[in-house]
C-alpha cells in the first residue's frame, strides 16, 4: 500500500473523515469587496474568503428549530441513500469522497450509517471549486490507496447543478477510471446526481450554519499567493469559533434519527426519468429568473433553500423570493434577510420553497 500524504479531521472524530486539504492563514475580504472583485473578474471566489461570523442567539434558535422540524427527513433520506449505497459490490470496501463543505456532515452520517450495515466505509472529504475543478492532487492520493469502483462522491444537495458538472468534467477529462462513480446527494434539484433520495426542496440543517457545523473548516481556496505547488487546496482552521463548534453534535443527533429509520427504510432509487423531470425544471427556472429580474449571469440565480442559505450567508444577495413565506422551512431565510435588509418577495408559483438573487454591482 502506497504511502498516503498527510490529512487531518478537523473537530470531527478521526474515524469519520479525513480532510485532503491544506490549513492556510487567509487575509479575510469583506463581503463587498469580495463581490466586487468576482462580479469584475479582477479575482475568482476561490482566491478570497470573508471572515465567518459568530451567529447571532437569535439565528442560532432558528437553527435549532429548523433542525427540530426536519432531523426526521434527514434521517429517512440518510437512511435510503444508505441502503442504496451498500448494495453495491457486497463485501467490498466503500470510499466516500465527500465535496467540501457541504458535503462533508452528509458523507459522516453516510458512512457511520454504512458502518451500522455491515460495510466498510472510509471517509475523505476534498474541494472541489467552480471552474477549477476537483482536487487533482487529493483525487490522485485516493486512487494510490483505494480501488476505483470502491469510490462514491457525495455532496449535500444540488443547485444548478455547477458542481455536479464540474466533477462529471473533472472526471472526463483527468480520471476516466472514475466514470462509473456515482454522484450522491440527499436532493438533487438540478437532475444532475447518480443517486438520490428526491428531488424535495427541504432544509437540510447543515445548511443553516458554515464552518461551525462541518468541522471548524472554511470554504476551500486555491491561490498560486496561498498554495504551493504539490499541496491540495486550502482552507482555513476555524479554532476562533471553537465554542460555537455542532460538528460532533450534529451528526450524533442525526444518527438517532438515521437508525430509526434503518429498519424500515428503501434504499434509493433514483433513475434517469426523475434527472429528467428535475433538470428540465431546474433550467426553465433559472430562465424565467433571469428574465423577471433581468440579469444575464445565470450564476447570480441560487435555487432552493440550500443555495439561497448559502447565498444570505456569504454572498451579496438583493432580493429573496419564497413560496410561502409562512412555511416553516424558510424561517432562517426570513431571519437572515431581515438582519441583513434584504427584500423579501412572494412568488406563490416557485417550483422551489426559495431562491436568493445575488446584487449586480456598479463596478462589475
Amino acid at each position: 500500500m502506497s504511502a498516503f500524504p498527510p490529512g487531518f479531521s478537523g473537530s470531527y472524530d478521526p474515524a469519520d473523515v479525513t480532510f485532503l486539504l491544506t490549513p492556510v492563514v487567509v487575509d479575510f475580504v469583506d463581503v463587498a469587496a469580495k463581490e466586487a472583485l468576482i462580479q469584475s473578474g479582477r479575482k475568482h471566489y476561490s482566491e478570497m474568503l470573508a471572515r465567518e461570523k459568530s451567529p447571532s442567539p437569535e439565528y442560532m434558535a432558528v437553527f435549532h428549530q429548523a433542525f427540530a422540524a426536519n432531523r426526521d427527513r434527514v434521517g429517512r433520506d440518510v437512511a435510503r441513500l444508505a441502503k442504496a449505497l451498500a448494495a453495491r459490490g457486497e463485501g467490498s470496501e466503500i470510499v466516500l469522497v465527500s465535496l467540501a463543505r457541504a458535503g462533508t456532515p452528509i458523507g459522516v452520517l453516510l458512512r457511520r450509517t454504512l458502518v451500522a450495515l455491515g460495510r466498510m466505509a472510509v471517509h475523505y472529504s476534498v474541494s472541489i471549486i467552480r471552474d477549477r475543478g476537483i482536487d487533482p492532487l487529493a483525487m490522485a492520493a485516493i486512487l494510490a490507496r483505494h480501488d476505483p469502483a470502491s469510490i462514491v462522491f457525495v455532496d449535500g444537495w444540488t443547485g444548478k447543478g455547477a458542481i455536479g458538472g464540474e466533477l462529471a468534467r473533472a472526471i472526463a477529462g483527468d480520471f476516466p477510471q472514475l466514470t462509473s462513480a456515482p454522484f450522491c446527494v440527499l436532493s438533487d434539484l438540478a437532475g444532475v446526481a447518480t443517486l438520490a433520495a428526491g428531488d424535495e426542496d427541504y432544509v437540510i440543517p447543515s445548511a443553516i450554519l458554515n464552518g461551525i457545523i462541518s468541522g471548524l473548516i472554511s470554504r476551500t481556496v486555491l491561490s498560486d499567493d496561498l498554495i504551493a505547488p504539490g499541496n491540495f487546496h486550502g482552507c482555513m482552521l476555524l479554532d476562533d469559533l471553537a465554542d460555537l463548534d455542532l460538528s460532533r453534535w450534529y451528526v450524533d443527533e442525526q444518527m438517532s434519527d438515521v437508525r430509526n429509520h434503518l429498519p424500515r427504510a428503501r434504499a434509493a432509487d433514483w433513475g434517469e426519468t426523475d434527472r429528467a423531470r428535475a433538470a428540465a425544471i431546474s433550467t426553465a427556472f433559472v430562465e424565467v429568473m433571469m428574465q423577471r429580474t433581468g440579469i444575464t449571469d445565470r450564476n447570480r440565480v441560487k435555487p432552493g433553500i440550500g443555495e439561497a442559505t448559502r447565498a444570505l450567508l456569504r454572498r451579496m444577495p438583493e432580493r429573496l423570493f419564497l413560496r410561502d413565506p409562512q412555511d416553516g422551512d424558510v424561517d432562517h431565510l426570513v431571519a437572515l434577510a431581515s438582519s441583513k435588509g434584504i427584500a423579501v418577495e412572494t412568488l406563490a408559483d416557485l417550483p422551489y420553497s426559495a431562491c436568493a438573487i445575488i446584487k449586480t454591482l456598479g463596478d462589475a
